[in-house]
């Protein structure tokens, strides 16, 4: 089979629609209204690590296929993955057969998925875990599957009835801004009308990009998380690209983030090829400040271990899911560094310092305390523990102090501060 890349698709897909449409609205904090989702999703999807390989005869331990799903799911369960919070296991692309049965409906391919999605779903959920699946609001999946269109309720109670609990839409083989707006929103209503609780992860605003500002205020009505740019790879080029695009387009993404909806920088390819140890830092360190879904997608049967320490880190975890729900963002770029922040539950602040030179050795960075948290996070005085690369205490600093760090090439450093207040008033109790 023959794949391009989905952004590819996209400009193929939508290079003839009619593009006379006013600007979309400003971000906005409602969210879709079905009680998930109200941290970020954390789980595992196949896609970038085992892509559409359906050659199950040559690659069998690769393709997709149930043995996949089935020896994913005893693992997360077995290393630690679920106990961590990694609790969606999800299948992408390439998992259908190539036409509907003979009532319009969705089936799995028989030869991969010998026992049907029904039973894999009844496996995964006897291991303590949920089950994701793709599907495409388009005439065709990016790789060429049946798609959803003219079909959203068939669809979505096929779902419901094999016992899914999530649903990636992609956005491939949309004839126009207007049909993949409409395939979105028209998703959103009938999985919520099966009456089963399915986390809807939408790649509305990727596709939307190009042609029109996405309005994230009607995004979050309907969806639980969105990808906003282009795949990830695994390389650092592609991990730095998202960082960019994220940066460059924070005041519009950021405000849109909250319990409920997120907005996904893809997946999570530590454990994987591409990556340096640092680099691998980075990744984690960063997708914890943006409060990003967290969707590993790399071979659980093998990782190393500093790859699996790095994933199930419990206090970046917790940053990633602090339940004030306020995503980060960069509070400054100077010299080839970049200061990252986040807002956390009881006063406290998340700061990334990343060192993006890819040249030389381990450079020093000076952090005025008074620069962090809008002035707020250390007034007046904080306590700082450097959580990655190594958890260390660092002690208290006033608000009038510098805190200097030193980052390895393409590393991060990683920072939870603490309100010396809020810490005194917890020690009276």
């Amino acid at each position: 089979m023959n794949l391009m890349s989905r952004v590819t698709r996209l400009g193929c897909a939508l290079a003839f629609c009619c593009l006379a449409l006013v600007l979309w609205g400003v971000p906005g904090t409602r969210a879709l209204n079905n009680g998930l989702a109200m941290t970020p999703t954390m789980g595992w999807l196949h896609w970038e690590r085992f892509m559409c390989n359906v050659n199950c005869q040559e690659e069998p331990d690769s393709c997709i296929s149930e043995k996949l799903f089935l020896q994913m799911a005893e693992l997360m369960v077995s290393d630690g993955w679920k106990d961590a919070g990694y609790q969606y296991l999800c299948i992408d692309d390439c998992w259908m057969a190539p036409q509907r049965d003979s009532k319009g409906r969705l089936q799995a391919d028989s030869n991969r998925f010998p026992n049907g999605i029904r039973h894999l779903a009844d496996f995964v959920h006897s291991k303590g875990l949920k089950l994701g699946i793709y599907a495409d609001a388009g005439n065709k999946t990016c790789a060429g599957y049946p798609g959803s269109y003219g079909y959203y309720d068939i669809d979505a109670k096929t779902f419901a009835d094999w016992g899914v609990d999530l649903l990636k839409f992609d956005g491939c083989y949309c004839d126009s801004v207007k049909h993949l707006a409409d395939g979105y929103k028209q998703m959103s209503l009938a999985l919520n009308r099966t009456g089963r609780s399915i986390v809807y992860s939408c790649e509305w605003p990727l596709y939307a990009w190009p042609f029109v500002k996405p309005n994230y205020t009607e995004i979050r009505q309907y969806c639980n998380h969105w990808r906003n740019s282009a795949d990830i790879y695994d390389s650092w080029q592609s991990v730095r690209s998202i960082l960019d695009w994220t940066s460059s387009n924070q005041e519009s993404v950021v405000p849109a983030a909250g319990p409920g909806g997120w907005n996904d920088p893809d997946m999570l390819v530590i454990g994987n090829f591409g990556l340096s140890q640092d680099q691998q830092v980075t990744q984690m360190a960063l997708w914890a400040i943006m409060a990003a879904p967290l969707f590993m997608s790399n071979d659980l049967r093998h990782i190393s271990p500093e790859a699996k320490g790095l994933l199930q880190n419990k206090d970046v975890i917790a940053i990633n899911q602090d339940p004030l729900g306020k995503q980060g963002y960069r509070l400054r770029k100077s010299d080839n560094f970049e200061v990252w922040e986040r807002p956390l539950s009881n006063l406290a602040w998340a700061v990334a310092v990343v060192n993006l030179q890819d040249i030389g050795g381990p450079r020093s960075y000076t952090i005025p305390i008074a620069s962090l948290g809008k002035g707020l996070a250390c007034n007046p005085a904080c306590l700082i523990t450097q959580l990655l690369p190594v958890k260390t205490k660092l002690g208290f600093y006033e608000w009038t102090k510098s805190l200097k760090t030193q980052i390895n090439p393409t590393g991060t450093v990683l920072l939870r501060l603490e309100s010396a207040s809020k810490i005194a008033s917890k020690s009276s109790l």
